[in-house]
């Protein structure tokens, strides 16, 4: 199977390159520092039609392949890691709706996260039930139409931020990961957000956590059955995987590009860097795993637009984000290397890139987890 880019795609890539080093890269440095929303590359984004890539056109959205959807990630995150997860996450909240919500729901929804004009969020982790999710504790209980929610949802991204969040909540604790359901919940509807993380990376995207105290959510808003919620959450994420590993391939190519900018013009022993064999095999390295990870992230994206015809979906998805995660960490961690001392200055990007780099090995999954996942499918 090829994994070549398409003549679309690739003049999808280069639109996207100009874009991000135009409108999105000069405030990447300023956001991190400030820690706050990147709403200037935000509105960017927005101007390009990028919220639209991951809807399905009957709902308004350009029902973009994943493999465009991947590339899109990857270029913004080679420019800003923190819009880049900015444009996924809702996506990430929407995949239960376009999966498994009612058209009800759909056409309510959908066609505003497409064009830009609301946001939404995933809240299934918790402080005790991360990723042993069938020990959340929040609690959804019936009250005649309605469901009533309880709980706290922790390390959500764009907590306070968003105006929608699927959340994943127990209607029969007893059942454990059975008796999980989900929820469309508006905003509006009393979410309390009382903390924000202070994070080593990706600080322009809020991560925060999401209190709901007697939150009333009509029947309409539930997402599939009463216990299908844990399921549904699986399949959300099997689909949202391979994005994350390209957000990580996008900050490997990132490291890649400035270190080798900085190799040709630094000097030592009177040449550049660039002509040290040690310094160039470190470079070349770097390029081999990330175009073998960038390869195995275009492999599970296609096998998502096949419709996972050989069931292998959980097991390349976990295995694209797993390798590109710690891809992207081991090549920023070696461009602070190549850069030396000035590689551990807040003047030279690359120490952001190693920040931002270590949470695509954590989120949606830690890489042991996704160890798991893929030696339960080899030993099945």
């Amino acid at each position: 199977m090829s994994f070549d880019l398409n003549p679309e795609q690739r003049a999808f890539r280069d639109v996207m390159r100009g874009f991000v080093d135009e409108r999105v890269a000069p405030h990447a440095e300023y956001y991190d520092r400030e820690q706050v929303f990147p709403q200037k590359s935000f509105d960017a984004c927005v101007e390009m039609d990028l919220p639209s890539l991951g809807v399905p056109e009957a709902y308004g959205g350009a029902g973009a392949d994943m493999i465009t959807q991947a590339i899109m990630a990857e270029e913004l995150a080679r420019g800003c890691a923190s819009t880049s997860v900015t444009m996924l996450i809702s996506k990430l909240g929407m995949l239960p709706i376009i999966n498994f919500a009612s058209e009800e729901i759909k056409h309510q929804y959908l066609p505003r996260i497409a064009k830009g004009d609301i946001q939404a969020s995933y809240c299934l982790s918790e402080a005790d039930a991360g990723s042993d999710v069938a020990a959340m504790r929040c609690r959804a209980v019936r009250d005649g139409d309605d469901y009533i929610l309880n709980g706290s949802k922790y390390w959500i991204t764009n907590a306070g931020v968003s105006d929608t969040y699927t959340v994943f909540a127990s209607t029969d604790p007893e059942a454990r990961s059975h008796g999980i359901t989900c929820f469309l919940v508006e905003k509006a509807w009393g979410l309390q957000f009382p903390k924000h993380e202070d994070k080593m990376g990706l600080r322009a995207s809020p991560t925060g956590e999401v209190v709901l105290r007697d939150v009333r959510v009509p029947m309409s808003h539930r997402i599939g059955a009463e216990g299908e919620g844990f399921k549904i959450a699986m399949h959300t994420l099997d689909r949202s995987r391979p994005t994350i590993g390209a957000q990580a391939v996008g900050i490997a190519q990132a490291s890649i590009d400035y270190a080798g900018s900085y190799m040709k013009g630094r000097k030592a022993f009177g040449a550049p860097i660039a002509d040290l064999q040690g310094l160039r095999f470190m470079l070349a390295d770097m390029a081999i795993r990330t175009e073998a990870a960038r390869a195995l992230v275009y492999r599970a994206c296609a096998t998502i637009d096949a419709g996972d015809p050989d069931n292998q979906l959980s097991y390349l998805g976990a295995a694209a984000k797993s390798f590109a995660s710690d891809t992207a960490m081991s090549v920023a961690v070696d461009a602070v290397q190549l850069l030396g001392g000035y590689g551990f200055t807040k003047e030279f990007p690359v120490e952001r890139f190693m920040r931002d780099a270590k949470i695509t090995q954590i989120y949606e999954g830690t890489n042991q987890v996704q160890r798991v996942v893929v030696a339960k499918h080899l030993l099945k």
